[in-house]
């Protein structure tokens, strides 16, 4: 048995092993999103995986980034809650960590110190490595004293898995009682789960994962800022609205990102809708200076 700990204690000292642990929950992930091949189709199971897609982006891209993160609006502390909630259930850990870590970006955005930047790194490490490297796993508090005052926010964070665990009972049940009820639509609770949990899952993280890997590679500058964001129409379009990571750069506290009326924001739709029925309101946008901005650095270019 003492020998057996030794081995054991060894093992964990090694760099890649600890690398190992921590990208196993995220390998399994993928493995098991597999299952959807294994349980058949039903229209169903595909409405639960754009549901599930469509309100976890949602709740991660003004949650978490524009909430959490920014800051950009004010809520309740309830729909607070909801927010975290909903968010923490896509299985990206709680929205402090989140929040700290984005805060760092920005703070370092493609510099040294930035812990995902493509430039500084690579592609695959700006995409998933970093997320998959155990030295990133704790919480960075003193970036987040806003947040921390909040009880309910430390216990969502600290016990993230329980929000996955309440979506993948929920589907579950959906399903069971849709077999039992109305066995026409072909579906069952592990269907329901492996198609509205494991594949939305899968398809939420490398979408939004893209904003920081292929919005800081591809894509256009309209602002001259000191890092590689670049705007993406089609990220924009797969993430609500997030691939408009130029114009976030240069102006992070607003809660629109797409500048104008072409380039589509629907997480800023959203809000505003949220904003008419009383959820939300005080919603900060890009000042006029900023509008001035992109207007003379698009005549300065038209003249190049």
């Amino acid at each position: 048995m003492a020998s057996l700990r030794k081995i054991l204690s060894h093992a964990l000292e090694d760099e890649d092993n600890r690398l190992l642990m921590a990208s196993s929950p995220i390998f399994i992930m993928h493995v098991l999103a597999l299952g959807a091949l294994f349980t058949g189709f039903s229209w169903a199971a595909v409405v639960a995986l754009l549901i599930t897609y469509v309100v976890r982006v949602f709740a991660l891209t003004a949650g978490f980034h524009r909430y959490f993160s920014h800051r950009s609006f004010k809520t309740s502390r309830a729909f607070q809650f909801v927010l975290a909630w909903v968010g923490t259930s896509a299985a990206q850990l709680g929205p402090m960590w989140w929040a700290a870590n984005h805060r760092h970006h920005h703070q370092h955005s493609d510099k040294e110190e930035d812990i995902h930047s493509p430039v500084v790194k690579d592609a695959f490490w700006a995409h998933v490595g970093w997320v998959l490297c155990r030295a990133y796993g704790t919480i960075q508090h003193h970036r987040i004293k806003d947040l921390s005052k909040y009880p309910e926010l430390r216990f969502v964070d600290r016990f993230h898995i329980l929000p996955v665990l309440s979506l993948i009972g929920l589907l579950y049940a959906v399903g069971s009682l849709l077999n039992a009820y109305y066995p026409a639509l072909g579906t069952s609770g592990i269907q329901m789960v492996m198609w509205g949990f494991f594949l939305s899952t899968i398809l939420v993280y490398h979408v939004t994962f893209c904003v920081n890997s292929v919005t800081h590679i591809v894509g256009s500058k309209r602002f001259n800022n000191d890092d590689e964001s670049r705007n993406s129409w089609w990220v924009a379009l797969l993430t609500f609205g997030e691939g408009w990571h130029n114009n976030h750069h240069r102006w992070p506290l607003s809660a629109r990102q797409g500048m104008y009326w072409w380039e589509l924001d629907i997480t800023y739709l959203l809000l505003r809708a949220f904003e008419k029925v009383g959820l939300i309101w005080d919603i900060k946008v890009y000042p006029k200076n900023i509008y001035d901005e992109a207007a003379i650095l698009k005549v300065e270019d038209e003249a190049a």
